[in-house]
């Protein structure tokens, strides 16, 4: 199954924001754009609270919360921004505690400050 955000990214590069794969949920870079307004904020610490919430509504398409995440991936094109963002990090990912990394890289737009990958596994059902 391939869940799609209505970004207009996804049309012009030819990718899905998730795709689910048995138990396997694999959400795509996201980045702090709002997809309905293709806006995005100018802060890291906002745009990383735009991406978590993107990232949400995959996983709840996907049939799974953040607390299914098992893997995450954080991309800053300057180290400096991740640590400011650490409490919204912890807010959204410290009960599942996921093995992340952190990479600093050039990202797709000179806007956007981070963007954040996700791995998660459905729960079966009881």
């Amino acid at each position: 199954m391939r869940i799609f955000s209505g970004s207009s990214f996804e049309d012009q590069i030819g990718y899905a924001r998730a795709v689910v794969s048995g138990d396997h949920v694999y959400v795509s870079g996201t980045t702090g754009f709002d997809y309905a307004t293709m806006t995005i904020p100018e802060g890291v610490v906002d745009q990383a609270r735009q991406a978590i919430g993107n990232i949400v509504v995959a996983l709840a398409e996907a049939g799974c919360s953040l607390a299914d995440v098992v893997r995450v991936r954080y991309l800053l094109p300057s180290r400096e921004d991740f640590e400011p963002c650490w409490p919204v990090l912890r807010e959204a990912f410290g009960e599942a505690r996921p093995a992340a990394t952190m990479m600093v890289c050039g990202l797709a737009d000179p806007r956007m400050r981070i963007e954040i990958e996700v791995d998660a596994r459905v729960a079966p059902p009881h």
